[in-house]
C-alpha cells in the first residue's frame, strides 16, 4: 500500500469515527430528550412496567446506566481512535 493510498484510508477513517460519534451524540440527545419529555419517566416507565416486573427507581437506574454505558462506548470507540488518527496523520 502506498503512502498517498494510506494517507487517503486513514482520512476516510477517521471520518466515519467522527461521524459515529455525532450519532451517537444524536442518540443520546433524543434519548434524554424523550425521558424528559415523558415526565422524569413516567409515561416509559408505566409501558414497561406492564411488560416487566420493575420498580421505578429501577427504571430511572436502567435509563441513567444506559446513558452513561452508551456515552462511555462513543468516547471510548469513536472519539479517541478518530482523535487518534488524526494524530497520526499530523504528524507524518
Amino acid at each position: 500500500m502506498k503512502k498517498d493510498e494510506q494517507k487517503n484510508l486513514m482520512d476516510m477513517l477517521s471520518g466515519i469515527f467522527i461521524r459515529c460519534f455525532f450519532l451517537c451524540c444524536v442518540l443520546l440527545i433524543a434519548w434524554l430528550v424523550f425521558y424528559s419529555l415523558g415526565g422524569k419517566g413516567d409515561l416509559g416507565y408505566s409501558i414497561h412496567s406492564k411488560w416487566f416486573e420493575m420498580s421505578k427507581h429501577d427504571y430511572v437506574l436502567l435509563n441513567y446506566y444506559g446513558i452513561a454505558f452508551t456515552k462511555i462506548c462513543a468516547i471510548l470507540f469513536f472519539l479517541f481512535p478518530y482523535i487518534a488518527i488524526r494524530l497520526m496523520l499530523k504528524k507524518k
